[in-house]
């Protein structure tokens, strides 16, 4: 018979997945990282250092670091549309560099030519940030055909908002990824409102998973608050990915606390105040600590020290993007057009 403490272990080492307190910690810390860089990011848009179009991450930090960080392999692919700041440094992009692209200079990742929705980072296999709906959903299962066409063990996590599901592209490239086979995960991050109409005013398919069925391609519902069960979720996806190149849909359900953009308000029109605080009860940065708290990994101790440690990345990341230099008029004809052979 088996002692109570024999069981207590073997239910925490079931509730953490096994996973070590070392990777538990670093997707803490990431989480974290994302939640206190796109507060920065507010602050310094309220200031004028960032221009155009800017969308938050805040509240789905869950998402990137459970599917990114967690499931992924270095060499993987991550496509994604302009909610992207949080995903890229996720994938390991450079935090200094993303915030210099958001200011507009030479030593972010395009090259201050992309800005907000345009994070790109080759050597991290980061595809992007593309800012048309829907648009770069085919472009992901190109990229899975490439990885199927090379005998390769890779996948490809295509991520979209709720509303890109309504999209013709969203159509097109899950048959194709269907009829064809391809290593590609199509994520839905559901946070429930698009832009400002919520799913049940603009979708006749409410259960937005469902629409793969169409397409022959496994789906389920996913909690995008619950790092954990993401990490589950998305890694199961992965290795059948990479030993049967079957795609696979998630809808990830969660919810963004601010608004769709910088120049949405929080609440308002489309969503009460109410609503709002009360989805915040569910804040996936709280509830990872709460657990790695109870199951005695953790000490109020180390969020301190946690805060302390992101407050000094981002404050790095604020300095290197503000001395960095502006680009220069000649770059305005680099890079306009792609000179050489390809791969």
């Amino acid at each position: 018979m088996k002692s109570a403490a024999a069981v207590a272990a073997k239910q925490n080492h079931s509730r953490l997945l096994g996973l070590s307190r070392e990777t538990l910690l670093s997707w803490y810390d990431d989480m974290l990282l994302v939640r206190r860089f796109e507060e920065k990011c507010a602050q310094l848009y309220g200031m004028g250092k960032i221009m155009g179009f800017c969308h938050l991450y805040n509240g789905q930090e869950a998402v990137s670091t459970g599917a990114i960080k967690g499931a992924l392999n270095p060499d993987d692919y991550v496509i994604t549309a302009y909610r992207d700041h949080g995903q890229a440094i996720s994938k390991g992009v450079d935090p200094k560099a993303i915030l210099a692209e958001l200011l507009g200079k030479y030593t972010g990742t395009t090259k201050g030519k992309g800005g907000s929705m345009h994070i790109f980072d080759r050597a991290t296999n980061f595809l992007g940030g593309h800012a048309i709906i829907g648009g770069h959903i085919p472009l992901a299962s190109g990229v899975g055909f490439a990885i199927k066409y090379r005998g390769e063990k890779k996948v490809c996590l295509c991520f979209m908002g709720d509303g890109a599901t309504n999209i013709g592209a969203f159509h097109e490239a899950l048959n194709l990824a269907g009829l064809w086979k391809l290593p590609v995960i199509f994520i839905i991050e559901n946070n429930k409102y698009a832009m400002g109409t919520a799913v049940d005013r603009s979708s006749a398919v409410q259960d937005l998973h469902k629409k793969a069925i169409a397409y022959n391609i496994p789906s389920e519902v996913v909690n995008g608050m619950d790092v954990l069960e993401i990490y589950q979720k998305v890694k199961a996806a992965a290795d059948r990915a990479r030993a049967t190149y079957e795609p696979t849909l998630l809808e990830i359900e969660t919810y963004r606390f601010r608004g769709h953009s910088m120049s949405d308000p929080v609440h308002g029109v489309y969503r009460s105040k109410d609503e709002v605080e009360g989805r915040k009860q569910s804040d996936p940065i709280i509830l990872l600590g709460e657990t790695l708290k109870e199951e005695g990994l953790i000490t109020d101790q180390y969020f301190d020290e946690a805060e302390k440690r992101i407050k000094k990345i981002v404050e790095e990341c604020v300095e290197f993007a503000e001395n960095s230099p502006d680009p220069p008029v000649d770059e305005l004809w680099e890079d306009v057009y792609f000179e050489g052979k390809g791969e």
